[in-house]
Formats: structure tokens, sequence, C-alpha cells
């Protein structure tokens, strides 16, 4: 027969050797767990930090948008006014020529 004691199915009780060594497994598996937990959280707070520099980002490049479109409506209006400025100081230098022209008669 056996040295286990039987625990009335037919099957012997497990000894003290045997539930020490499914302990053992049992708490590497737990620390395995909650090493793959913590691993797990880190990725989701490093998730959360990527996402949130994204959308300041998004926020960024919206408001730069905004900026440069301003800017460049801005530099055209400005460009024109130069255009025209340009524009009058040749008629006003082409009247002062004429004048002068006209006086040296």
């Amino acid at each position: 027969m056996s040295d286990r004691p039987s625990n009335g199915f037919g099957a012997a009780e497990p000894s003290s050797v045997d539930i020490d060594a499914a302990t053992r497994r049992l708490m590497t598996a737990l620390d395995a767990l909650e090493s793959a937990v913590e691993r797990r959280r880190e990725a989701d707070r490093d998730e959360n930090e990527l996402a949130s520099r994204i959308q300041a980002l998004g926020a960024d490049r919206s408001r730069l948008a905004d900026e440069l479109d301003g800017s460049l409506v801005k530099t055209r209006r400005l460009e024109r006014t130069n255009r025209e400025i340009g524009e009058r100081l040749d008629a006003a230098i082409e009247t002062i020529r004429a004048v002068i022209d006209a006086g040296e008669l």
C-alpha cells in the first residue's frame, strides 16, 4: 500500500512537501502576475502621457496655423500697401520732374 493516507476518494492526500512546492509555485506565479500588472500600469501611464502630449501638440499646431494664417493676411495687406505707396511715389516723382522740366524752359 501507500505511505500516504487516503482522502476517502481513493486518492492519496498530498504530503507537506507537495503542498510546500505547490505553495512556492503559486507564490512565484503571483509575483509574476504582480510584476506583469505593474508593467501594464506603467505602460498605461506612458500611453496616457503620450496621448496628453499629442493632444497638446495638436493644440499648439492649431494655434500656430491660426497665427500663420493671420500673418499671411497681414503680409499680403502690407505688400499691397507697399505697392500702392510705391506707385504714389513714382507718380509724385514724375510730377516733380515735370514741374522742374517745365520750370527750366
